[in-house]
Order: structure tokens, then C-alpha cells, then sequence
């Protein structure tokens, strides 16, 4: 597995590069957004760990760059550690989020289990309801005919719900399945989440047929 690490502190970055090559991770390296960009469509990796203050672009500026481009999972480093940051990065596409310190351990256990969830999506089946087709193989969502461009954890969620329509979820079960125990992030996600699927997929977003609210439990597909 092919991992690239875009940061800007070389002592961090050659600990990390020295971790994940002990576990058997090809690993490519990159201190600015612009670069990382030229490696990323250069070598293709099959994960990104991106930290978010580098030198003149963000790590932000680079997920945007990248999602643009493909689906490719993506993990934050940063030292920053407040929920706006947090709210932004997945709002990105971001698929898991490390506030530095953190234990090298730790991070090739996110990598290993980002990189599970992403192969586990890729092998399944498309799923239609009336005009609304997910495509979980090709990160692709129609609605009648015309596709509509997700981010990684939007796509995750809305299919993840209609891969159990009927079913209702708590918030909190909706970030254990989607985003994981370990992900940094709180029940207001998943409302922030919702609404931008709500404004995608809905007729009418104020009137959601889809998704739809039970009151003081959670979120359901009706199919």
C-alpha cells in the first residue's frame, strides 16, 4: 500500500515515514500543498495523511485539490484541535482526523482501519431507490440521470443509510458505523452532514422524503 505524508517538520515527517515503512507501507513524502499535489497525481496513493498548516496552501487547500481529482481516503495531522477545524476536515472529505501529539501507533492503526472501511466500500453492490442510484464501487450518486458530486463522508453516510433503509440510527451509532469509535468528531456532524445530502438528493430539502428526522432518536432512509 502506497501512503503519502504531506508535512511540513522534518523531524515528525521522517518519524512517520520510518514507522510506516516498519509496517510495510510504501510511503512518499512532501512539505507543501503544491508538491503534494504533483506527488499525489504522480505516484496515485491509496491514502493520504495531510497536515493542515503548511507553508503558503493549506492542508485544507490539498484535500480540495485532491477531491477533486478522486476518492482517495484522507487522515488530518494538525495542532489544531477545535471542532470548527474538525467540522471542516470531514465537511472536506477528510476520513479521520489526529490532533498532534499523538502515538505513532496509534496512527498506523487509523491508517489500517480507514484503509479497511475503504476497501470494504468499494466491493459492494449499487443501490436504487426510485430515480436516486448509489454506486458505492464508483463513489457515484444519480438522481434521475444526472450525477451529483459527493464528498467521501456524505456518500459514506447517505449509503450506509440506504444500504439499511427502514432501520433508524442514532446520531451516536451514525458516527460509530461511518466515521468510527476513534473519529473526533460529535453528534452535530451527522446533523450537518444530512442537510447538505437533504439539499442534493431531496425534491424539497424542508420536506425530506429520503432521509427523513424521527423525533428524539435519530435518522432513517425510506426507500
Amino acid at each position: 500500500m502506497k501512503v503519502l505524508v504531506v508535512d511540513d517538520e522534518p523531524t515528525l515527517l521522517e518519524t512517520i515515514v520510518r514507522k510506516l515503512r516498519g509496517e510495510g507501507f510504501s510511503v512518499f513524502t512532501s512539505p507543501t500543498a503544491e508538491e503534494g499535489m504533483r506527488t499525489f497525481r504522480l505516484v496515485r496513493p491509496d491514502l493520504c495523511v495531510l497536515d493542515i498548516m503548511l507553508p503558503n496552501r493549506s492542508g485544507f487547500d490539498l484535500c480540495r485539490a485532491i477531491r477533486k481529482e478522486h476518492k482517495t481516503p484522507i487522515i488530518f495531522l494538525t495542532a489544531r484541535g477545535s471542532e470548527t477545524d474538525k467540522v471542516k476536515g470531514f465537511d472536506l472529505g477528510a476520513d479521520d482526523y489526529m490532533v498532534k501529539p499523538f502515538s505513532l501507533n496509534e496512527l498506523v492503526g487509523r491508517i489500517k482501519a480507514v484503509l479497511r472501511r475503504s476497501s470494504h466500500e468499494d466491493i459492494e453492490e449499487p443501490l436504487t431507490s426510485g430515480n436516486l442510484t448509489i454506486d458505492p464501487r464508483s463513489h457515484v450518486v444519480t438522481v434521475a440521470g444526472n450525477v451529483i458530486p459527493f464528498a467521501p463522508k456524505e456518500f459514506a453516510l447517505l449509503a450506509f443509510l440506504a444500504r439499511h433503509a427502514g432501520q433508524v440510527f442514532s446520531r451516536e451509532a451514525l458516527l460509530d458505523r461511518v466515521w468510527g469509535q476513534d473519529a473526533f468528531v460529535n453528534s452535530r456532524t451527522i446533523d450537518v452532514h444530512v442537510r447538505w445530502i437533504r439539499e442534493q438528493i431531496e425534491k424539497d430539502p424542508s420536506q425530506p422524503k429520503r432521509i427523513v428526522t424521527v423525533r428524539g432518536v435519530g435518522y432513517k432512509f425510506i426507500a
